[in-house]
Parts: structure tokens; C-alpha cells; sequence
């Protein structure tokens, strides 16, 4: 009796199992559906006609697709004082050097903190982490001020060095380098490896995944970067600038301001889904460990 009581035992508690995966599974799916929804409405407002657009209620899906808001963002953003295409350049340009700088510092400062022992590294960590409390917005009034007395209000300098820096870059970084082994970095001290070659020759190379995982945030967040108050002159602007622009313009620039926002999704989403496999990785050695 005593084995046909295990074995229902064993039995109940996969039963429990499989109930709680597929129950799992369901709410996962529930919550990605939930967080694709407004890709998806960004897609089909950009491939609806005018008049499906007045349409109420609105409707989740589309009678006669068309790819005529893509022809007309492009025509009606090129007969703007400047052309399209030198919107997406300034975003182009401005997303390369903040993502780059973000990069090169964080790493710096990531392996500064991790594997450097100086009085108030711990100090230092908790602020960093304090810091991911807080948005931009609450030193814009400090920023703007700095960059008026710097003279880089209405250029190009305003949008990327108040960028340069990104406690969310650092605290991925230095979690990751806090797992790479202490061993290692002593055995190249004894060879004669200065601190500077240990961090880019031997402990950034093995940082693969965080740097992959830090490359899509700064890609994101400089890809978006508006300045509307720091930039003026309309050749400076960039594109999400121009996007908010057409979205100011009333439902009839709906479908335009909806083409030109997927058209601002592609880049983002082609860098995810080439660094996708890092990501993960790099959130198992995103806890805290002080």
C-alpha cells in the first residue's frame, strides 16, 4: 500500500507541476500579447486610408490596406525647410556617439567598481543603483544651464553629451564584472598587466553579453532623443522630433505620424533581435550582491 500512495503522491504533484506551467504559459502569453498591442496598432494605423481613420469605433484591424502613408511621410517631411533624410542622419549620428560613449565609460566605470578596492566603492554602488530611481527631467533645469554657460544650446554637443553617461549601463556592467574571477586579474598583475590593459585586453572582451544587453539600451534611448528645448535650428533636429511635429498636426496626420513611428522601429528592433540571445544571460548576473 505503501508504494500505491508514493506513486499517487507522484502522480498529484505532477499534475500540480503540468497545472502550473500551462497556467504559467497562459499569463506569459496574456502579458506578450498585452505588451505587443501597441506595436500592432502602430502597424495598422500606418497601413490604414484616411478615411478608416474617422471611422467609430475604431476598429482593431484594417479593410483596405495601404501603403500610401508611407509614400506621403516621406513626400511631406521632404518638402520641410530641410530634407528627410537629414533628419535621420542627426539621429543617426547622435544615436552612434551616445551609444559609443556610453559604452566606453560605462565599462570604465563598471570595472572601476567592481574589481577596484577604494574607500567608498561600496558608498558608491548604492548611489548608482539610487540614481536608477530618477529620471532626466528632474536635472533638465541644471543641464540646460550648464549647457548655456558650455555655449552647446542649438548644436549637437546639447543632444549627446548630457547622454554620455548611463547609471543603468554601469549598474549592468559592474553586476556582470562582479562575477569574473578575482584569479584571473591577480595572475595578470603578477605578469606585469597594468590596470588599463587588465580592463580592455582581459575583463571587457569576456563581458560579451553586458555589453550586448547595454548596446540595445543606449541604442533605444539615443534613438529617441528629441531635445526640442535644447535645438532650434531645424537642420540640428531629429527624427522623433519631426514624428512629434507630425503628430501635433491633428487625426488627419494620424496615419503619417503612425507610418513615420514604425519607421523609427525598425533600427531598434533589427538590434534586439540581433543581440536577443545575450540579454538574458546578463539579467542572471543582474542581482545586487554587496
Amino acid at each position: 500500500m505503501s508504494n500505491i500512495d508514493s506513486i499517487r503522491g507522484t502522480e498529484r504533484q505532477a499534475g500540480k507541476k503540468i497545472g502550473g506551467t500551462i497556467g504559467i504559459f497562459l499569463f506569459l502569453t496574456l502579458l506578450g500579447l498585452f505588451m505587443a498591442m501597441p506595436i500592432y496598432l502602430a502597424v495598422i494605423m500606418s497601413v490604414k486610408p484616411v478615411q478608416e481613420l474617422f471611422i467609430f469605433p475604431p476598429k482593431f484591424y484594417v479593410i483596405d490596406p495601404t501603403l500610401d502613408n508611407f509614400r506621403d511621410m516621406f513626400q511631406k517631411l521632404s518638402n520641410l525647410w530641410v530634407p528627410f533624410s537629414r533628419y535621420v542622419f542627426n539621429s543617426v549620428l547622435i544615436t552612434i556617439c551616445v551609444t559609443a560613449a556610453q559604452c566606453f565609460f560605462g565599462a570604465m566605470a563598471a570595472f572601476v567598481l567592481a574589481k577596484c578596492d577604494l574607500p567608498g566603492i561600496k558608498l558608491l554602488n548604492k548611489l548608482i543603483v539610487l540614481s536608477l530611481l530618477y529620471q532626466s527631467n528632474v536635472i533638465y533645469i541644471m543641464q540646460y544651464i550648464i549647457l548655456a554657460k558650455l555655449h552647446l544650446i542649438d548644436t549637437y554637443g546639447a543632444l549627446i553629451f548630457p547622454s554620455m553617461a548611463s547609471p543603468m549601463c554601469v549598474f549592468l556592467m559592474r553586476q556582470s564584472m562582479t562575477a569574473f574571477p578575482d584569479e584571473i586579474i591577480e595572475a595578470a598583475k603578477t605578469d606585469g598587466a597594468d590596470m588599463f590593459m587588465i580592463c580592455w585586453k582581459i575583463v571587457i572582451p569576456n563581458q560579451k553579453p553586458a555589453l550586448m544587453t547595454m548596446i540595445i539600451f543606449s541604442f533605444q534611448s539615443a534613438w529617441n532623443i528629441q531635445g526640442g528645448t535644447l535645438v532650434y535650428t531645424e537642420s540640428l533636429k531629429t527624427l522623433p522630433t519631426v514624428v512629434q511635429q507630425a503628430a501635433n498636426g491633428g487625426l488627419a496626420y494620424a496615419g503619417i505620424a503612425m507610418a513615420a513611428a514604425v519607421f523609427m522601429l525598425i533600427p531598434p528592433v533589427i538590434i534586439f533581435m540581433v543581440a536577443q540571445k545575450q540579454v538574458i544571460e546578463t539579467m542572471a548576473y543582474s542581482g545586487i550582491r554587496d
